[in-house]
């Protein structure tokens, strides 16, 4: 599978991050989040008051992101000045605002360059919200990975231990409706199935299933006649 490149697309909270990177281990590839490094441009926007509309301010500070690999080679640790902010990348501030960013087409044309070096490598997993779309319209395989709504507010609530019908609970599924609605509609690489996609819908699923499913959809296509 030598120069395999393999797009995870989804909504926010479907575990494209988690999925991907245990799949990518699995398969001995590296794994690119993508959304790591948007998250990152809006932390940074947020800590240093700026405008999440204002393009030009927010182009200035791609430069001053750079990424690391996590213990298990995956490209998700974020630096910003040689510090270590990812633990900081999914704070409710930056949730709130990373949508603003995101959409910004100056913003989105400053990374587009870095995600295709990053994943010109090959044998890699690139995840995020316009990969297969936009990023990486060429990818050997394109998988998507779909959760509902209901499923994903579940999962990040117990991610942050919260009780079940609780009213944290239902702010976060509302912001995660916001999400997809901006995402969806935005002007500039709008969240949607990329053409020829693989759709990979994970509720009902446990974790390990899932990454089941995205490692043998990209053994199945790397062994496929003519590849």
């Amino acid at each position: 599978m030598n120069g395999f490149i393999v797009s995870l697309d989804g909504p926010g909270s479907s575990g494209k991050s988690s999925v991907g990177a245990a799949a990518a281990h699995e398969l001995g590839f590296h794994f690119l989040d993508t959304g790591v490094l948007y998250r990152a441009l809006t932390l940074l926007a947020v800590e240093r008051s700026i405008d999440p509309e204002d393009e030009a301010a927010l182009v200035t500070l791609v430069d001053e992101i750079s990424l690391g690999a996590d213990a298990e080679g995956s490209m998700r640790r974020v630096l910003v000045d040689g510090t270590d902010v990812t633990d900081r990348l999914h704070a409710p501030e930056v949730d709130r605002a990373v949508s603003a960013v995101s959409r910004q087409p100056a913003v989105r044309a400053a990374l587009l360059g870095l995600q295709r070096r990053l994943a010109s490598q090959g044998r890699i997993i690139v995840a995020g919200r316009d990969i297969g779309s936009v990023v990486l319209p060429d990818a050997d395989l394109k998988l998507y990975l779909d959760v509902s709504l209901d499923e994903r507010a579940r999962r990040r609530s117990a991610e942050r231990g919260l009780a079940a019908e609780t009213t944290e609970v239902t702010a976060i599924r509302d912001d995660l409706e916001r999400r997809d609605i901006a995402d969806s509609t935005r002007a500039v690489a709008p969240l949607r199935v990329p053409e020829g996609a693989l759709v990979i819908r994970s509720d009902g699923k446990t974790f390990a299933e899932t990454v089941e499913a995205v490692v043998s959809a990209v053994r199945e296509a790397a062994a496929r006649p003519g590849r």
